[in-house]
């Protein structure tokens, strides 16, 4: 497996820088923003997809595994990394909560629980709860369109919603989950847990690391320069974090958490729910706050961070790393409450006390807020494609994937007509040839493939 700095950076920092070639062949299009793109939509079975695109469900729910485990249902963010012959890991999160039984991987009645070491069950419920999400690793032959193994990677923890890649060669998993220890859980939750990225058959031992905090966790992303991590708050006033590590690439060996803030206003809302106080387009400057007692029970961290004049964010998800900056999503900011995109620009000095410098200050851009559900609607997880194109996929009942250019343009790249659920995940292949995409309901992973290239020809 290959998951050096350099391939990292190659791969996950996309070249995210503007271009001057890109054709659109506009049609009939409603929107300023919205431009053809691929091309239009055609029904495809479940999807429908540009022409000549096509997709193969490569996993779905119930699903006996290498490991004599079930798929478990619910699939949410994923990753991928290099694995060996061309091989492709392919990590997936499920965002299952305890009791919900008919996603379980042990089976409905916990029939296939004695397969597993409960000693690497983060959580077994006393016994008789079992929680019931985690991760499993796929190998996919990317030649063949085949999954060759699929196993659990991480068990017993909850509500595993998005994650994110690490250029040491890992998976960062998130619970969306901030349960105290009462008489079904047998442990606090709210952690990210790190899981190895290998093409062997393994439940990794789950250790969660308490020093990034215990909050309603939804993604991550790190800084391939810096080993910095940065971290979104699925709340409606959540905040937005990085963490500092001790040692670069050993997050167990704890570190600082903190929290963003903007250096010309005090308890800045990001939203523009009731009023626009950030413009698309602008960079501000931006700070970070230390922040203590990041291990709490009381579920009150984004809440004394904005006492501390903490921004506040509406419902931070997706995260990703482009070309020495990154993106993230916030579901329902904006006036519509429909969603936005920022963008976050390193200082060159990030993480030292050089970047309190206003030279040197770190900058937030609001990158997208359209307030127009034609082109943007509850924006969950993304990615930034090989292109540099930021990647998103929708939460909703009619969810699409949409492409957003370095011009700001936006244009589609699939949508789901075969169930109301939303998409998840979505991430490209280490090769760019392959885009990996969840159907959370009935628990479906596609892996759509195509003129990718087409754009930037």
């Amino acid at each position: 497996m290959k998951s050096t700095r350099r391939h990292f950076l190659k791969m996950m920092g996309a070249v995210s820088l503007g271009f001057s070639g890109l054709q659109t062949f506009a049609h009939e299009l409603k929107h300023d923003l919205l431009i053809d793109g691929y091309g239009q939509l055609e029904e495809q079975g479940i999807l429908k997809l540009p022409k000549g695109f096509s997709f193969k469900i490569i996993a779905k729910k119930g699903a006996t595994m290498h490991d004599g485990l079930l798929l478990p249902g619910r699939g949410d963010g994923m990753g991928t990394f290099e694995g060996k012959n061309g091989r492709v890991i392919l990590i997936r999160n499920h965002e299952n909560s305890p009791g919900y039984l008919v996603d379980s991987p042990f089976g409905y009645s916990n029939q296939h629980l004695h397969k597993v070491n409960q000693k690497r069950v983060f959580d077994m419920g006393y016994g008789k709860y079992p929680h019931l999400g985690g991760t499993t690793t796929s190998i996919y032959n990317e030649k063949t369109q085949q999954v060759e193994k699929v196993f659990m990677s991480l068990a017993g923890t909850a509500r595993n919603c998005a994650g994110g890649v690490t250029p040491w060669g890992s998976w960062l998993t998130c619970e969306e989950y901030v349960h105290t220890k009462d008489d079904t859980h047998a442990k606090n939750h709210g952690y990210v847990f790190e899981v190895p990225a290998t093409e062997d058959i393994k439940l990794k031992y789950p250790v969660p690391l308490r020093a990034m905090g215990r909050f309603n966790h939804e993604a991550v992303a790190v800084d391939p320069r810096t080993g910095i991590v940065y971290l979104t708050e699925d709340r409606h006033d959540g905040l937005f974090y990085r963490f500092i590590p001790k040692v670069k690439g050993q997050l167990h060996k704890r570190g600082k958490l903190q929290a963003l803030a903007f250096v010309w206003k005090e308890g800045m809302d990001t939203r523009n729910w009731t009023e626009t106080t950030l413009k698309q387009g602008t960079k501000y400057a931006v700070k970070w706050v230390d922040l203590e007692d990041v291990d709490t029970e009381k579920d009150d961290l984004r809440i004394r961070g904005h006492a501390k004049g903490c921004a506040l964010f509406a419902r931070g998800e997706g995260i990703w790393f482009g070309n020495q900056e990154l993106y993230f999503a916030c579901t329902n900011g904006g006036k519509t409450k429909t969603g936005q995109i920022f963008k976050y620009i390193p200082s060159p000095y990030e993480g030292s006390s050089k970047e309190n410098n206003k030279k040197y200050y770190p900058r937030v851009e609001l990158y997208a807020e359209p307030n127009d559900t034609s082109v943007l609607r509850y924006c969950d997880n993304l990615t930034v494609a090989p292109w540099g194109d930021v990647v998103f996929c929708e939460d909703g009942i009619k969810p699409r994937i949409f492409g957003i250019t370095t011009t700001g343009k936006f244009y589609q790249i699939a949508e789901n007509i075969g169930y109301k659920s939303e998409f998840a995940g979505v991430c490209f292949s280490p090769s760019g040839q392959t885009l990996f995409v969840n159907i959370q309901v009935p628990g479906l992973t596609l892996a759509i493939t195509g003129d990718w290239a087409k754009l930037h020809k």
